[in-house]
C-alpha cells in the first residue's frame, strides 16, 4: 500500500487527504500515518521542511507548488526525495517487465 501511495505521489498530481484516501481505499487518518511512514523512511518530505518557497524558480524538487500558487495552497505539501524518485522509477520498470511477461 505504501508503494502504491508513493507511485501516486510520483505522478505529481495534487490531491486532498480525503480524495487520496478514497482513491487508495483508506481513511484520512491512515493516509496521514502512511505519509509519515514514507517520510521517516526517506522517500518523501514535507514542503515546509523541503525548501524555502521563495526559491521556486531555482528549485530542483519535483512538486506542484510554485510562487504563483503558494498563497492559495491549503494543507501540507509532500515532495519526493531522490530516494523516493528512484523507488518510483524502479516500480515503473518492474510493472513494465511484469506486463511484458504476462503477455
Amino acid at each position: 500500500m505504501l508503494m502504491r501511495l508513493l507511485s501516486g505521489l510520483a505522478e505529481g498530481k495534487t490531491s486532498s487527504y480525503a480524495s487520496l484516501g478514497k482513491e487508495l481505499g483508506v481513511s484520512e487518518r491512515l493516509l496521514k500515518q502512511m505519509l509519515q511512514d514514507l517520510s521517516r523512511m526517506g522517500y518523501i518530505e514535507s514542503m515546509s521542511r523541503a525548501c524555502d518557497t521563495g526559491q521556486c524558480k531555482a528549485c530542483h524538487k519535483h512538486c506542484t507548488v510554485n510562487e504563483s500558487n503558494i498563497d492559495s495552497m491549503l494543507g501540507e505539501v509532500w515532495v519526493l526525495t531522490e530516494r523516493g524518485r528512484q523507488a518510483a522509477r524502479t516500480m515503473v520498470q518492474v510493472q513494465t517487465s511484469y506486463q511484458e511477461i504476462k503477455c
